[in-house]
C-alpha cells in the first residue's frame, strides 16, 4: 500500500513537470527568438553608423562580366553606373549610398541653350528702332536717293558709345579723305542717338555724306539664309559660344548689307589712303604662301562687292549651315577663306583675290612696328622705304587693333605720316591717336 502510494505521487510529479515544460517551452522560444532577432538588427545597423566609405572606393576595379570600372569621384559615381550598365553586384556596393539624386540617374532632357546676361545685353540689338516712322531699310533707301553717292561705305559699330575712340574717327576720316563723295553707313545703336549724332556733328558740317543707322537685324536679315540662322539663334537652339556673340553678328551684317545694297565694308581699324572707285568685287589676301605663290589665307575686315553677288550669297550660306560660336575667326576670315578656296575656278563667280599689300601690308604679328620712329639711319632708311611701298602699293591698312590699340604712335612712325596723309582734323587726329 505504501509502495502504491508513493509511486502515484512520483507519477503526480512527473506529470506536472511535463506540463510545466510543455507550457513554459513556448514562451522560451519567443524569448531566444527575440533576443537574436535584436542581436542581429544591431549588427546590421552598426556598419554603416560607424563606417563612412568613400562612394569611389565602392566601386570594384574590375566587375565580373562588365568593363573595367576607373575609380571616379563621388560626384561621378551615378554616371559611371549608368554609362557602364554594370551587373546587379554592382548596384549592391552602391546600395549603401545615399538616396541619388534623380536628375543624375535619369538621361538629362535637351534643353535649348540659354544666354549669358552678356549675350542678352548683345542680342537687344536686334529690336526695330524707327526714326520718324522709317524703318532700316526706309531709313537706309532714302539716304542713298538724296546724297546722289557715287560710292557706299558700310562699317558697323557694335560697341558702347563710350569705347569709341580717336582711332575709329580717324578711320572715318580717311574714308572721305579718299573718297569725298561716297556714302558712309555706320550700323550702331549707341551711334544712332543724339550722344552719337554730337560725336559725328563735324562731319555732317563739312557737308559729308554720313548716316548712322540703329540695326534691326529681324529686317536686315530677311528672305537670306541668315535669317533661319537669326530665328533659330533667338528660340535658343543655337549656342552663341564663348566667342563674343557682337563680333559675329558684324561677321555676318557686313555680308548681308553688301548682298543687299552693294559696296564696300571695313572695319573700324582699317584706314582709307586711296579711292576705291576703281575696286569691283575684290577680297584681300592677309598672307601668302611664298612657295606657290598663292594665298594662304583671307580676311574679311574690307570687301567690295556688287549687289547680290554669288560668293556673298555662298558666304552667307556658309555662315549659316557652318557657325561656331566657340572658335575665333570660324566664321570670319577663315569662313571666307573656305569659300573662296571651293569655289575658285568656277563658273559663275566673278571676283579676284587682292595680294596682302592691297589692305594688310603688315601682318598681325608686326603690326607695332608701324608705330615705331626711327632711332638711328638704318631704321630711319627703313621706315622710308615701307612707307613708300604703302603709299604706292595699299589701298588701305589695317592698325589690327587687338594688337595695336594700346600702343604708342611715336614721331617720325609710318603710322604717324599716314595720319597726316589721311586726316581732316589734323590737328585733333595727329594728338589724339
Amino acid at each position: 500500500m505504501f509502495q502504491m502510494s508513493k509511486l502515484y505521487h512520483n507519477f503526480h510529479h512527473t506529470k506536472n513537470s511535463v506540463f510545466s515544460f510543455v507550457f513554459l517551452l513556448p514562451l522560451f522560444l519567443l524569448l531566444l527568438l527575440a533576443c537574436n532577432g535584436f542581436s542581429v538588427f544591431y549588427i546590421n545597423l552598426s556598419v554603416p553608423a560607424k563606417t563612412s566609405p568613400e562612394p569611389a572606393n565602392l566601386l570594384p576595379e574590375i566587375i565580373p562580366g562588365d568593363k573595367p570600372v576607373k575609380k571616379l569621384s563621388s560626384s561621378s559615381v551615378m554616371y559611371a553606373v549608368k554609362e557602364e550598365n554594370p551587373s546587379l553586384n554592382l548596384k549592391t556596393h552602391l546600395s549603401l549610398l545615399q538616396k541619388p539624386n534623380i536628375s543624375m540617374v535619369s538621361k538629362p532632357k535637351k534643353q535649348p541653350h540659354r544666354f549669358s546676361p552678356q549675350t542678352l545685353k548683345a542680342l537687344q540689338l536686334r529690336t526695330t528702332k524707327r526714326t520718324k516712322g522709317f524703318t532700316f531699310s526706309a531709313k537706309l533707301r532714302a539716304f542713298f536717293q538724296n546724297s546722289n553717292c557715287k560710292l557706299r561705305f558700310f562699317m558697323t559699330w557694335i560697341s558702347s558709345l563710350h569705347s569709341l575712340s580717336h582711332r575709329e574717327l580717324l578711320v572715318i576720316e580717311s574714308v572721305f579723305k579718299s573718297n569725298p563723295k561716297a556714302c558712309l553707313v555706320i550700323v550702331s545703336t549707341s551711334l544712332d542717338s543724339p550722344k552719337g549724332n554730337a560725336v559725328l556733328k563735324p562731319f555732317l558740317n563739312m557737308g559729308f555724306n554720313l548716316i548712322t543707322v540703329s540695326p534691326d537685324f529681324d529686317s536686315i536679315f530677311k528672305h537670306t539664309y541668315a535669317e533661319t540662322w537669326f530665328n533659330r539663334l533667338k528660340t535658343g537652339n543655337i549656342n552663341p559660344g564663348e566667342v563674343s556673340l557682337g563680333q559675329n553678328l558684324s561677321n555676318l551684317l557686313r555680308l548681308v548689307l553688301l548682298y543687299k545694297y552693294g559696296g564696300v565694308y571695313i572695319d573700324t581699324d582699317v584706314i582709307v589712303l586711296k579711292s576705291f572707285n576703281n575696286l569691283s568685287n575684290v577680297i584681300g589676301a592677309q598672307s601668302m604662301n611664298i612657295e606657290t605663290k598663292t594665298w594662304s589665307r583671307l580676311n574679311n575686315a574690307v570687301l567690295v562687292f556688287d549687289k547680290h553677288h554669288p560668293l556673298l550669297y555662298k558666304f552667307i550660306q556658309e555662315f549659316a549651315l557652318t557657325f561656331d560660336g566657340n572658335k575665333w575667326g570660324h566664321n570670319g576670315p577663315y569662313l571666307v577663306s573656305r569659300v573662296v578656296g571651293r569655289v575658285t575656278n568656277r563658273p559663275g563667280f566673278n571676283f579676284t583675290v587682292l595680294p596682302p599689300p592691297a589692305f594688310y601690308p603688315v601682318d598681325w604679328s608686326r603690326i607695332r612696328s608701324l608705330f615705331r620712329g626711327p632711332n638711328n639711319g638704318i631704321q630711319s632708311d627703313w621706315l622710308r622705304r615701307k612707307l613708300e611701298k604703302i603709299r604706292r602699293q595699299s589701298y588701305a591698312v589695317h592698325l589690327w587693333n587687338r594688337q595695336s590699340k594700346d600702343v604708342r604712335v611715336e614721331e617720325g612712325s609710318i603710322v604717324h605720316h599716314i595720319i597726316s596723309d589721311c586726316c581732316i582734323f589734323c590737328n585733333i587726329s595727329t594728338r589724339s591717336l
